[in-house]
């Protein structure tokens, strides 16, 4: 959520500001700004609700020149989407400021802001940021010891960044809860939420630290941690190239990272498997020493990282021989839970900066559970560095909000850690070998099962002028039927939910007719029978299916059903492969119905708020 990008530089910082922007329009957003202090001196502010394009067309007519700048895009928490909320905002123009996450007690600020004279302009949190800020620069003798007085009076989450347009020699950055990155070039450098935003002009990045406030001018970095005293924080270099963010010669970033698929899981397996099994030290040099003792696997995650933990139960159960339970952070953080003996917690998210996630981390730490792993896609997260173990799933950048290659990744990291703990708990050699087969086999059935696109392209033109629609599965299909729900109602905006298809006889079988498709994810498998019963019930009653299966399971295309054959494949690999047809449904539905496929309404790729 929100994007922030900062430079302190001797060149023009305009065009960096603004593609930084443009490289973080993935987070979610609805309006956009930017401050920099020009060559008189002067603070130059531009503000505009909606894509970050028009403030570029703004800017364009009404040019400002200037080294030292701060850039933001919002994402509307308190107050409207208008321009007078959109950020920066300033205080008595001198003192302009951008910020992630909420503060929790800005209604006691802002009553003690009016006391002390100040005007509100908008309705955000936000703003009290600077009015405080600027308060305590009368009594400071620096920008950064003014940040650092206001940083105790502020309750909640923050990622902020300031500057004061009578010292354009440095920026102030602030980190609690909200991530933040320093990019460091050569006589310049820059501020962002993430990475990606700077990866142009740099490729050296320090990673501000829970608490952290950082001065940083053209040469120098100076960063203070939550006590106050100063620290160092390690440099790390990215591989990651400039072009992630480029759409290449696809129409939306979702397509491309649907095919990108087969190319990332290669990436999430490479020197990660040996001929019969995986290697100890793929989960971390300690994980060995930890997984022969854990008794017990407790998942949290959100949104689609839920959906793979679900599956990761399945497995871990029926393969591993250890009990799981999988929890959505935002309720595990808010009740009083049992701590099982010798509990290995399990984080998942994408981003590794979910805030609910990384809360129920920190939680989980103060409750005594054994130790903790994450699987991540961003090396350098926060969840990477709290955690004890960490797996990056390798998808490479996901920009489309909509997750497609980071799930079914986190998948297969997913099931590697099933071997990795059931070669602990009795998993037979017989066994690893086999899911290892399967594994080194999967990018090959994704390829394989990419070439149904003209199908499903076909299939979804049946979804044009509908408002609801079902998604039923069975056994570890369940979750991927509530992927294939959420990947339609995301992107879509048709409402959609998904069913275990045993449940339907106990309500859902209400809502069947012929106005509602029932979308049906069915591979060969002990559970198949049933399923096909549960399939029987809906035509009964005049619903109209839209199935996946493989040619073993023998529907047949009617009035009532709609088949598309699925390349057969190990029951292990079932929900990563039936995955990839239910996003290329949900792509090609929000095509036809013309809505923002990589950004859709009212949602951001990561979610650094409660």
């Amino acid at each position: 959520m929100c994007g922030i990008v900062g430079a302190v530089a001797e060149r023009q910082v305009l065009n960096i500001l603004l593609e930084g922007l443009k490289r973080q329009e993935y987070r979610g957003y609805d309006s956009a700004g930017i401050a920099l202090i020009n060559n008189d001196g002067e603070l130059h502010r531009e503000r505009e609700v909606g894509k970050v394009q028009n403030l570029v067309d703004v800017v364009a007519k009404n040019p400002v020149n200037g080294t030292t700048g701060i850039a933001h895009t919002r994402w509307a928490t308190h107050g409207g989407v208008t321009q007078p909320n959109a950020h920066p905002h300033v205080s008595n123009n001198s003192i302009a400021m951008v910020h992630n996450g909420i503060i929790e007690n800005h209604e006691q600020i802002k009553v003690q802001l009016k006391e002390w004279g100040y005007q509100l302009d908008s309705q955000t949190d936000s703003e009290t940021i600077a009015h405080l800020i600027h308060h305590e620069m009368k009594n400071s003798d620096s920008l950064v010891e003014a940040v650092q007085k206001v940083v105790p009076q502020l309750e909640g989450a923050y990622g902020t960044v300031v500057l004061n347009a009578n010292d354009k020699s440095n920026i102030v950055v602030a980190r609690s809860g909200s991530p933040l990155v320093i990019g460091l070039g050569i006589g310049e450098n820059f501020i962002a939420s993430d990475i990606l935003a700077l990866l142009p002009v740099t490729n050296r990045f320090i990673y501000l630290e829970e608490g952290d406030v950082a001065e940083v001018t053209r040469e120098t970095i100076r960063i203070f941690d939550v006590n106050g005293a100063l620290v160092e924080r390690d440099v790390h270099t990215s591989d990651a190239s400039h072009e992630a963010g480029d759409k290449g010669d696809y129409r939306h970033f979702m397509m491309k990272e649907i095919c990108e698929q087969p190319t990332s899981i290669r990436s999430t397996l490479e020197s990660r498997l040996d001929t019969d099994t995986i290697r100890d030290t793929v989960f971390g040099e300690s994980a060995k020493a930890i997984f022969e003792k854990i008794e017990h696997i407790q998942i949290i995650a959100c949104g689609t990282s839920y959906h793979s933990s679900m599956v990761a139960k399945y497995w871990l159960e029926a393969h591993a021989n250890i009990s799981c339970n999988i929890e959505i952070a935002s309720e595990f953080r808010y009740r009083k839970s049992f701590v099982h003996k010798n509990s290995l917690l399990v984080t998942i998210s994408q981003s590794g900066e979910t805030a609910d996630t990384l809360a129920a981390l920190r939680l989980a730490k103060e409750l005594g559970y054994m130790a903790s792993l994450t699987i991540c896609n961003v090396p350098g997260s926060s969840l990477v560095r709290e955690s004890d173990l960490s797996f990056m799933t390798r998808a490479g950048a996901e920009i489309g909000v909509a997750s497609t290659k980071a799930f079914t990744t986190q998948l297969v990291g997913l099931l590697m850690l099933v071997i990795a703990v059931g070669k602990e708990n009795g998993m037979s050699v017989e066994k690893q070998q086999a899911f290892v087969t399967a594994l080194n086999s999967l990018p090959s059935k994704i390829e394989e099962c990419l070439t149904l696109n003209d199908a499903i392209e076909q299939m979804a033109e049946e979804f044009a002028d509908k408002q609801n629609s079902l998604f039923l599965g069975r056994g570890e299909q369940y979750p991927i039927a509530m992927e294939g729900a959420l990947k339609l109602k995301e992107i879509s905006y048709i409402h959609a939910e998904a069913y275990a298809a045993g449940e339907l006889k106990h309500g859902p079988l209400a809502l069947i007719d012929a106005d509602m498709p029932i979308v049906v994810v069915a591979p060969s498998n002990e559970l198949i029978e049933k399923l096909k019963s549960n399939v029987s019930e809906v035509r009964a009653r005049g619903g109209i299916l839209y199935v996946f299966a493989d040619k073993n399971v023998n529907f047949k295309n009617d009035e009532s059903m709609r088949v598309i054959e699925v390349p057969q494949v190990e029951d292990i690999l079932a929900p990563i492969v039936y995955t990839i047809p239910l996003q290329l449904l949900s792509y090609y539905v929000a095509i036809i119905k013309g809505t923002d496929v990589d950004q859709p309404r009212n949602l951001a790729k990561s979610v650094t708020v409660e």
